[in-house]
């Protein structure tokens, strides 16, 4: 091979090992982004996987408000029905009262009324401890007033069976109202409950989305670096094409130059042989070789 191929041979050579370099590169980052849309994957996955079952948790709350607030429907109409069995028994009291006067307070089911909305606002409202105790002193004194008024009434038989019955009747609704006021609560916890499940799911849904947004950027890039990847590889194929054949073409010249030294050799000898000269065992078997003899 004359010196300008042999230039030209290291020139290809050189220019592969740059293809392989970056061949390997993106070889490289082909991998690791694959690993990166592998993570972004089982995170995403994780996520729907929470999601899930923050939605779960959220129909669960859901129902047991539903059916806490069915529970508080059914005892309001149960108490409001004791109600009015027991104001049907005041109103008869009152009625009694009227025909036989003497009584001048406020009837019995107008004070119980006003005990029970005072009791209620000492519950739930914040008083000062002169203004709690004014109230308080309030309803002791109703109180009074309905035991004196109830211990005059029921002096008669029939009224003070009355009195008892509607005082049965007024604590059952009162015991039925502590059921109500309890069961509302407990569907209020379960719609707080629910209400935060669901934001929960939201917030792990939108977070699953943008992982996912990461797994197709990632998977795109790497499917990019893979392309490249395949175009540098049948780069390198073609390189090797062409170096391989000059190497043979190379091979053969000096093989050609080889045999035509040989050829040469043998003539000489061939002659020497004709002339009658001693051959060594070498130099006929050379001859042999060359198929001279």
């Amino acid at each position: 091979m004359n010196e300008e191929g042999k230039t030209m041979l290291n020139d290809l050579i050189e220019k592969r090992k740059k293809i392989l370099a970056e061949s390997e590169q993106h070889k490289t980052r082909r991998n690791e982004l694959n690993a990166l849309a592998s993570k972004y994957a089982r995170e995403r996955n994780a996520l729907n996987t929470k999601t899930r079952e923050y939605v779960e948790e959220a129909q669960k709350n859901k129902e047991l408000r539903d059916t806490s607030n069915h529970e508080v429907q059914s005892l309001k109409e149960k108490r409001n029905e004791l109600n009015e069995k027991a104001n049907g028994f005041f109103d008869e009291i009152e009625a009694f009262k009227k025909e036989h006067g003497g009584l001048k307070n406020r009837g019995i089911k107008e004070l119980q009324k006003q005990i029970e909305h005072m009791e209620f606002r000492q519950q739930t409202e914040v008083f000062t401890t002169d203004k709690e105790r004014e109230l308080i002193e309030k309803i002791k004194q109703m109180k009074e007033s309905v035991r004196e008024q109830e211990a005059e009434l029921e002096q008669n038989k029939e009224i003070k069976t009355k009195i008892t019955t509607a005082k049965d009747f007024r604590k059952e609704a009162s015991d039925l109202h502590a059921k109500v006021t309890e069961m509302a609560e407990l569907a209020q916890k379960h719609h707080d409950m629910m209400v935060e499940f669901y934001r929960n799911a939201d917030k792990s849904r939108e977070e699953a989305d943008n992982q996912h947004k990461l797994f197709v950027e990632s998977q795109e890039a790497a499917d990019a670096e893979h392309k490249y990847f395949i175009a540098c590889q049948k780069e390198l194929r073609d390189y090797d094409k062409v170096i391989s054949g000059l190497r043979k073409k190379t091979k053969k010249t000096k093989v050609t130059k080889e045999q035509k030294a040989v050829r040469k050799e043998a003539e000489h000898l061939f002659k020497m042989f004709r002339a009658g000269e001693k051959l060594t065992t070498d130099d006929i078997l050379l001859l042999q070789r060359s198929k001279l003899i």
